[in-house]
This record gives C-alpha cells, sequence and structure tokens, in this order.
C-alpha cells in the first residue's frame, strides 16, 4: 500500500476526553488532518522535544532514543499501520546494521520517538478515509477547531486562554523570564514551560 507522509500541526487538551490530550496530524499533500487522542504523559513527551527542551533527568522516550542509539539502532521511520475499533495501532521502522526490523509500538509513543529522530510519520489511504477530517483552507487558518466534533483538538494553547497567560507573563522582564524557565523546567512542569517558551519566541519575533 502507499505510505502518505503526516506532519504534527496541532497539540492540545482533548475537547471529548477529559485529562487526555489530541494530537493532530496533517497530511503533506493535501487538506486532511488526522485527530488522535493521546495520554498526558504521552503528550508532554511530545512537546518537550517539539519545543527543545533539555529535562534535567532523561525521560523515558529519551532513555529509549539514548539506548537505541548506543546500539547503533535507526529509526528510519514510524508507520501509523491500523485502526480498530477505534484505536490506532502504529509500527517503529528500525535499521540495524542494514537490517530493516519493524516494532509495534502505542501511536503515542511512536510519535513520540518520531519527533525525536526527526524521521518521516506515515500512514495509509485507508485510515485517513476512515478516521481523517478535511478542512477548508480558511478554516485552517483560523484553527482547527472543526476537529473538536470528531475527537480532535483546537490549537494549543486556546486562544482566549492564551491571550489571559500572555498577559500575565507579560509583566515580567526577558531576565524573569529566563530565570522562570530555568525554574520550571528544574520542576519538570513542561506545560508551564512551554508557555513562557511561547512568550519569549513572541518577543523576539516582535
Amino acid at each position: 500500500m502507499k505510505k502518505i507522509e503526516l506532519d504534527i500541526v496541532a497539540l492540545s487538551h482533548s475537547v471529548t476526553q477529559s485529562h487526555n490530550y489530541a494530537v493532530v496530524l496533517g497530511e503533506q499533500d493535501g487538506s486532511r488532518r488526522l485527530p488522535i487522542v493521546i495520554g498526558g504523559f504521552e503528550a508532554q513527551a511530545i512537546a518537550v522535544a517539539m519545543e527543545r527542551m533539555t529535562p534535567n533527568r532523561p525521560l523515558t522516550h529519551d532513555l529509549f532514543k539514548n539506548a537505541l542509539e548506543t546500539f547503533e539502532v535507526e529509526l528510519k521511520e514510524i508507520v501509523i499501520n491500523n485502526l480498530l475499533d477505534g484505536i490506532f495501532y502504529a509500527r517503529l521502522v528500525c535499521d540495524i546494521n542494514g537490517k530493516t526490523v519493524e516494532i509495534d509500538s502505542r501511536t503515542s509513543d511512536a510519535l513520540a520517538m518520531a519527533v525525536r529522530f526527526e524521521c518521516p510519520i506515515y500512514t495509509y489511504e485507508f485510515i485517513l478515509d476512515a478516521a481523517g477530517v478535511i478542512l477548508e483552507e480558511n478554516e485552517e487558518n483560523q484553527n482547527t477547531e472543526a476537529l473538536a466534533a470528531s475527537g480532535g483538538a483546537k490549537p494549543r494553547p486556546k486562544k482566549k486562554k492564551k491571550a489571559k497567560k500572555e498577559g500575565t507573563l507579560s509583566q515580567y522582564s526577558d531576565d524573569d523570564l529566563n530565570q522562570m524557565l530555568d525554574d520550571v523546567l528544574a520542576d519538570e512542569d513542561y506545560e508551564r514551560a512551554a508557555e513562557i517558551r511561547d512568550e519569549i519566541k513572541r518577543r523576539t519575533a516582535n
């Protein structure tokens, strides 16, 4: 079957399942989006890698990455290869001394590894047909709110909350923000760290 390459386009709280998050994957050469509900730990693991944060101690996915690299195992790609009863299945496609080996994985863990290895993410047409959502261009430019009805999520952070958080963080100086970032990373509060990092990036862009 032909593989379709995807990118991570959004990560936020799940609208349909409290205490969970949703990662939204976007078709590289199309307008379809694939929302997948994941746990809080896995969402944190993906966010930390996407924001290029360095925890004081390696997270589980960092440990697994270090182990693979130590034994010279290269993660070539991940493939979301099945959808059964609303549950996505995935595989890690690895290269070991020129031999291709596929490892079964939860999709959330596979995505966390893909971000760390910066490797491609693929799926198949039948999965996008079954669970994909098509967004019009104007919807995409505004937000991914249309995905909420299908188990997806709004962009992270939500617009109203973002304005409030930025208003609070805007009261601090650049030095204070950098110190706060160091403190929350030391406490392993990666969600708060992402908010502070967003504020620092916003100032840098202005």
